[in-house]
């Protein structure tokens, strides 16, 4: 059963009644349905990303992930973090709110920098620290590209491999870019040489993200989360359910 109910999503968020449909589709399929979990999103702010934020894809990812999120979690927001060389803010996107909410968050931003992982990883990490929690947590994690400091994003994963956190790792841009070599490796590295589980996953959306199919980008969001929460409950890294 989802966290929240489709007739509460009707009447907070009708735009995104179609995506929590889509979604509960994908979870069904995966086995995740009745899942909780915390969901946050990670949004690479960096200038190579300026034609996303304006066509509208980061705001499309923002509204997807949020019709995910409404059947892992009852809160009704998705914390979302925005980086580039530094962690540029940390707040939030509701489903009441979710509507032009990226272009007012980035209104309020300063200068594009580079693209810089660990530091929003960093910020993941201490929120869930923070905020107590003891659901395991999916992670969406947007870039165009690798980041400046390979090995700093490396131990920040390998840091986290402890926690209940997965991430999932998502690309926007040209697929046969060298740029996303760093997080296929990333995606295979050592278990448990390198990590106690294997805590992410990485998929390329594209050059025009809006144009994967509600259900194929839930497939993928969700695809590695399962086998990754098998791991982690075998660790005890996450309670039983």
């Amino acid at each position: 059963m989802a966290a929240i109910s489709l007739s509460k999503v009707e009447e907070s968020a009708p735009a995104l009644v179609s995506l929590y449909k889509s979604a509960g589709v994908s979870l069904r399929k995966h086995g995740l349905d009745g899942v909780r979990a915390a969901v946050y999103l990670v949004v690479d702010y960096s200038g190579s990303m300026k034609p996303y934020y304006k066509d509208g894809s980061v705001q499309a990812l923002a509204d997807r992930v949020l019709g995910m999120a409404a059947h892992f979690d009852d809160d009704g927001t998705v914390p979302v973090v925005f980086f580039s060389t530094d962690v540029d803010a940390e707040t939030e996107i509701a489903l009441a709110d979710h509507q032009g909410r990226i272009d007012r968050i980035v209104a309020g931003l300063g200068h594009m920098g580079k693209t810089s992982y660990h530091l929003a990883m960093d910020a993941v990490i201490d929120h869930y620290l923070d905020c107590g929690s003891r659901d395991p947590a999916l992670v969406v994690f947007q870039t165009d590209g690798g980041p400046i400091n390979k090995l700093a994003a490396e131990r920040y994963l390998c840091k986290a491999a402890p926690l209940p956190l997965f991430w999932q790792f998502i690309g926007f841009g040209d697929p046969t870019s060298k740029q996303f070599d760093f997080l296929r490796k990333l995606d295979d590295l050592a278990v448990p040489a390198k990590r106690v589980v294997d805590n992410a996953g990485f998929f390329h959306a594209g050059s025009d993200p809006r144009t994967v199919s509600d259900a194929e980008l839930y497939d993928r969001l969700v695809g590695e989360f399962p086998k990754w929460l098998v791991a982690a409950r075998a660790q005890g890294i996450v309670r039983p359910s």
